[in-house]
């Protein structure tokens, strides 16, 4: 009797034992769940606080500003949901809405339209991977349902003309400092690029930098085709002088 009585404790004790270890991992399985989802949220939150920390580098709109905001915000309340007792979460959710709400009331409307030209190649290269990020972003966030049809056209609209400017704007200040260097070939073949680029594009910005480049590739054409007149002209002259020396001959002096 004490025999079947032992091993019923036994049997029982071991059942809690499992069931506690199958408790503790299950728990363990949850928390490394809930991190590597906060480790998720916390990497779109912080690159989207480094987007909109570029924002001195190219215009950006008030759409574009909320949009980040908001996906900052998403952002944020799913760690809360994932951890709703923590106050520092609540309070950086409710900064951002504070944030949100004064970019919707405060921001200035002209602040999306100055655009500073790239100052070298490697300035050009960095607003280009910009743009591209933010243009993904924005595809990302309206594909979410948090960035509405209409404003996304608009905006992934506008980003793109920013692109084509600062490769158009690049492209002329080359062309004008390989003239300088006396390289007219060179700056002949990177208008002709910036107007393959433009032919398809009939924004306001686009038809105007297609006239300026057409107008430049005509100007340095011309200087280009006159100055190979004169060098042949030259030549010419040379070899008809060539040629009189070989038919008369020098004069001897006697």
């Amino acid at each position: 009797m004490y025999i079947g009585l032992i091993i019923a404790l036994v049997v029982i004790l071991l059942a809690l034992i499992l069931g506690y270890n199958i408790m503790l991992q299950y728990k363990v399985k949850v928390e490394t769940a809930k991190k590597q989802e906060s480790s998720r949220y916390i990497q779109i939150i912080d690159a989207t606080e480094e987007l909109i920390g570029h924002a001195n580098h190219i215009p950006y709109s008030k759409e574009l500003i909320l949009c980040l905001n908001t996906r900052i915000l998403d952002a944020l309340q799913s760690m809360l949901d994932l951890d709703p007792k923590n106050k520092q979460l609540a309070q950086r959710v409710e900064n951002v809405k504070q944030q949100i709400a004064q970019v919707k009331e405060n921001y200035p409307v002209n602040e999306g339209t100055n655009f500073k030209v790239p100052s070298n190649d490697k300035q050009a290269i960095m607003m280009l991977k910009l743009v591209k990020r933010l243009r993904d972003t924005i595809r990302s966030e309206h594909n979410k349902g948090r960035f509405e049809t209409q404003a996304y056209v608009a905006e992934n609209s506008r980003l793109e003309t920013i692109q084509i400017r600062i490769n158009i704007e690049n492209v002329i200040k080359r062309a004008k400092e390989a003239t300088v260097r006396g390289q007219p070939g060179t700056a002949l073949q990177l208008l002709r690029k910036g107007l393959d680029a433009l032919s398809t594009k009939n924004d306001n910005y686009s038809v105007q930098a297609r006239e300026k480049l057409q107008n430049m590739h005509d100007e340095l054409e011309r200087s280009r085709q006159n100055k190979q007149a004169q060098e042949l002209h030259i030549r010419e002259d040379k070899e008809r002088q060539d040629d009189m020396n070989v038919i008369f001959g020098e004069k001897k002096k006697w």
